[in-house]
């Protein structure tokens, strides 16, 4: 009896023992094909990322449910930084990530993408807004100066709107601004905002003198220079150097000083006490004289001459340097009468009065 129960015992452990093993090996073979069949997660060399943090699918191919999983800070916004190939293997193995291809790649590079907003726009965009407030002029006219250095910002890939002013506040008493911007985003979140506070004053160009000149004197190209000037120190008559370059001054002013439009004349052609050359000219006729000028004259200015010829002191207009046109009247000539163009009888004569006498005419008397 004993035997037989042995032998039962035997069989159904050995039926079970060789049901799991089979089992086992139906699910290892499973998990292989498995394997087998899901997508080969491979490492790659760079990535770029938008966001503050490096996933798993920032990194390599295939990532499946790991995807996203942080697994490093990401570089600050605008920058690239490096993953040394082992310990990023180490970082993915923690989470359960194993058999990457990493197709001997010995680091990953990680940019973080950005927008950029160069300092020089933000200039611009605040001067942009402070146009025409409160007494301003030209955006181009504005000269800033920023409480804070402005330096290159970088923002949010996902901040691609325009800069858009939403407070600006400026005091013409001191000069001084505080303008407020939002730049709107792709995904639906709050804006980002910036501020900026400074002093603006508005300039102008101006003619500035490179060196001391005197009363008189005509200014040359070398001169004078162009300089931005703040608009309330040198007013609104202030000259441009285009047009200051050849006037004639009439007044001392030192170097480093801009020139009003005041300051300067047309150059006299024409010295008092300068001899010249009187020129006659009319039809079929041209004759010049030598003269003596009595007064100083510019260019298509009215000024007495002497005539050194015949002494007598005439007027002419300055056309040159030393050169003064005398006007002189062409000769009348006598218009001639012209003849009856009426056809038809011609009018009788006037009558003529005739002496007469009532005695009869008699022969002299001979003496």
């Amino acid at each position: 009896m004993m035997t037989i129960r042995s032998l039962l015992l035997a069989t159904a452990l050995f039926a079970f023992s060789g049901g799991s093993a089979v089992a086992q090996t139906q699910n290892q073979t499973s998990a292989q094909v498995r394997d087998e069949l899901a997508p080969v997660q491979v490492l790659r060399a760079s990535v770029t990322v938008t966001s503050n943090v490096v996933r798993i699918g920032d990194v390599i191919d295939n990532a499946g449910s790991s995807a996203q999983i942080a697994i490093y800070r990401a570089p600050d916004l605008g920058t690239t930084g490096t993953l040394p190939v082992g310990q990023l293997l180490a970082a993915l193995q923690a989470h359960q990530v194993i058999g990457v291809d990493t197709r001997d790649i010995k680091a990953v590079t990680v940019t973080r993408l950005s927008r950029s907003l160069e300092a020089t726009e933000i200039q611009l965009q605040v001067a942009r807004a402070l146009e025409h407030r409160s007494g301003l002029g030209d955006a181009a006219n504005l000269s800033l100066t920023f409480d804070r250095e402005v330096q290159d910002l970088q923002l949010e890939a996902s901040n691609t709107g325009a800069m858009q002013p939403v407070s600006v506040r400026y005091e013409p008493r001191n000069g001084r601004f505080d303008v407020s911007f939002e730049v709107g985003n792709d995904d639906n979140a709050a804006p980002t905002r910036l501020r900026f506070t400074g002093t603006a004053i508005e300039t102008v160009e101006a003619a500035v003198l490179t060196r001391d000149v005197e009363r008189n004197e005509v200014l040359k190209a070398s001169d004078l220079v162009t300089e931005r000037r703040p608009k309330a120190a040198v007013g609104t008559d202030v000259a441009a150097r285009d047009r200051a370059v050849g006037m004639q001054m009439r007044k001392q002013v030192r170097a480093g000083q801009t020139i009003r439009v005041a300051d300067l004349a047309r150059p006299d052609l024409v010295q008092r006490d300068q001899n010249v050359t009187l020129i006659y000219e009319s039809a079929g006729l041209y004759l010049t004289i030598r003269g003596k000028a009595i007064e100083n004259g510019a260019e298509g200015d009215v000024v007495n001459v002497l005539n050194l010829q015949s002494k007598r002191t005439v007027s002419g207009v300055v056309i040159g340097r030393e050169q003064v046109a005398i006007s002189v009247a062409a000769p009348r000539l006598l218009a001639s009468p012209e003849p009856s163009t009426t056809l038809g009888a011609a009018e009788p004569a006037a009558p003529v009065s005739v002496a007469t006498s009532t005695n009869p005419s008699v022969a002299p008397k001979a003496e």
